[in-house]
């Protein structure tokens, strides 16, 4: 089984806390900036980054869902670590400022691919899919904090 890696990122007009603390905000801002590739949205554990224990469906494709329970960690300064308990699946968000009332957010997502062929489609198509995915909560979430 090979790693695969999808990531994003995007330069959002706001500065590095804000942007940092809309998505550390399970309870509130994180829901409202989730696409509907998201189901089934449930906070089961805190609410505010570290310590937060969160569920969702994902649907990559129309045939794969996945069913994640996501343990919050914060184990730098701007930065967020999602680690699903159902998968190998981990997702890292950074925030770093980016100039003046500015910040980049880099969102890094790695599986354990399947083996054979399945595997090489996957660590073929499935990085493009989950960026677009994870390129329309950054959308929403500059949305939301550049009110």
């Amino acid at each position: 089984m090979a790693q695969v890696e999808a990531t994003t990122e995007r330069t959002i007009s706001a500065d590095a806390e804000t942007v940092f603390d809309a998505l550390a905000d399970y309870r509130g801002t994180r829901s409202k900036v989730l696409p509907e590739q998201f189901s089934e949205y449930e906070v089961r554990e805190g609410g505010d980054g570290e310590g937060t224990l969160v569920h969702w469906k994902l649907q990559a494709t129309s045939k794969r869902v996945r069913d994640c329970l996501l343990e919050v960690s914060e184990p730098t300064d701007g930065e967020l670590v999602e680690k699903d308990r159902n998968s190998s699946m981990v997702t890292t968000w950074r925030v770093t400022p980016a100039g003046e009332g500015r910040s980049r957010v880099v969102v890094t997502t790695t599986w354990k691919g399947a083996g054979g062929i399945g595997g090489f489609f996957e660590r073929t198509f499935a990085p493009k899919g989950l960026a677009r995915i994870y390129d329309a909560v950054l959308a929403r979430l500059a949305a939301e904090v550049e009110k």
